[in-house]
């Protein structure tokens, strides 16, 4: 397995295919806005893929300083359930041993129809190593928990790398939601 970056327009069509299948709406950037913070330098875009080329998921990520954010990581349906998504996690986090690597989840306290799959992705994360961060933050309506791979990231950083790589438009829409008790 490995991760490529992705810059040709077979790998990218793709990671998009993937992006708007496996995340909601409301929780997407605007592809294109990837795309153009993929060119600036801030966002990667990398593809997960078998040695042999076949396509098994995509992470992309935005940098600033320090700081990387794994913003969304999604395997194929049909490379689930296979150890796959196991296997390129620990890849991005070797990738970014030497940096402060995050990410955010919903939050499983919050009610909601998917909250089996909330705890699942949370269980998972936190069996490769994850653990949560001293606050949890509402990005775009949205309540979520923010993990790190061990380095702490106050809400600060967290909230300036938003404002640095999407800019001011994000500045607003992204708040502490709540100290974490964890």
């Amino acid at each position: 397995m490995q991760l490529i970056d992705a810059r040709d327009a077979a790998r990218l069509k793709n990671i998009q295919a993937l992006y708007l299948a496996a995340f909601p709406a409301a929780e997407r950037k605007p592809f294109s806005m990837i795309l153009k913070k993929q060119a600036e330098g801030s966002v990667d875009i990398l593809s997960i893929e078998e040695d042999d080329g076949r396509f098994l998921g995509l992470a992309i990520l935005a940098h600033a300083g320090d700081l990387s954010l794994l913003d969304y990581f999604a395997v194929s349906p049909e490379s689930r359930g296979k150890g796959t998504g196991g296997a390129a996690f620990e890849l991005l986090k070797a990738r970014h041993a030497n940096r402060r690597f995050f990410l955010e989840i919903e939050d499983v306290s919050v009610p909601s129809d998917n909250a089996e799959q909330r705890l699942r992705r949370r269980a998972f994360y936190l069996r490769h190593g994850m653990r949560p961060l001293s606050f949890k933050a509402e990005l775009f309506g949205v309540r979520m928990e923010v993990l790190s791979a061990g380095a702490e990231v106050s809400f600060e950083e967290y909230h300036s790398l938003y404002t640095s790589v999407f800019g001011s438009v994000d500045k607003n829409r992204i708040r502490l939601a709540a100290p974490c008790a964890e």
